[in-house]
């Protein structure tokens, strides 16, 4: 499978007029000319169906969160098997606001990840350390206990479904980025994690996106590092040309 994916998060943005706009929008660049990567867009749940209705065979659909049971009296909720009974093909796990706004730890997180995979759903597995954790050096022992902690328990064949989202929380909505050498330091930290747990040939074959406020300028040099498979995107994907750009940033 291609290793090289753009995903777009859409968080809680758009209205449904502007979220079928903007999908049909991204659907006519890409019948024009095929990206290079594989390309996931996360609408926000309530319309993931109204968008898989419109087929696009370009553009994967993903969900933003899933509950780690699979029915119950979980009022709000969504489970791994109604996403995956609408055609979703992936969802985010971990994102580092779920972290951080309602404190989803990483036992939680391998409980979704495991929910997920037996629906036949491929999680995007998010990891990233705060400012403070970078600033005191932990964040390579930060990451390394996230993966662990969240996939680990994993067959070798479960984990090839797992796609890996590096965040640096610091630069999320900042306006700060990690430079490239930074992203491809983490990384490549990630794939030897990866590798000593699964073999060189799994960790290989692991998508390892970015997710730290990628856009159209500065894709293109992250996504050239060895390691930096592609990007998880947050504001620039709610915007056709720029979301383009990104993924043509493949070439």
């Amino acid at each position: 499978m291609n290793r090289k994916v753009v995903s777009g998060n859409w968080k809680m943005n758009l209205t449904w007029s502007e979220a079928q706009t903007l999908f049909k929008d991204l659907t006519s660049e890409l019948s024009r000319q095929k990206a290079t990567c594989r390309v996931i867009v996360a609408p926000p749940a309530c319309y993931l169906s109204g968008l898989a209705a419109l087929k696009s065979s370009d553009i994967s659909l993903s969900a933003q969160n899933c509950h780690q049971e699979p029915k119950g009296a979980y009022t709000g909720d969504i489970s791994a098997i109604m996403l995956a009974s609408m055609g979703v093909e992936y969802c985010l796990v971990g994102h580092s606001e779920r972290r951080q706004n309602y404190g989803e730890s990483n036992e939680l997180l391998s409980r979704k990840v495991n929910a997920l995979l037996a629906s036949k759903v491929n999680p995007i597995y998010c990891c990233g350390e705060v400012l403070e954790q970078r600033k005191s050096g932990d964040h390579f022992k930060v990451v390394g206990a996230q993966i662990a902690q969240g996939l680990f328990h994993l067959s070798a064949d479960e984990f090839s479904n797992v796609i890996v989202a590096y965040e640096p929380v610091w630069a999320i909505g900042t306006g700060e980025t990690a430079s490239s050498d930074q992203a491809q330091e983490m990384h490549a930290f990630i794939r030897k994690t990866v590798a000593e747990k699964y073999g060189e040939e799994i960790a290989h074959s692991t998508s390892i996106l970015y997710g730290g406020s990628c856009n159209a300028a500065n894709a293109q040099e992250l996504f050239s590092r060895p390691d930096v498979d592609g990007g998880l995107i947050g504001g620039a994907s709610l915007k056709c040309d720029d979301f383009t750009k990104i993924i043509r940033s493949h070439g």
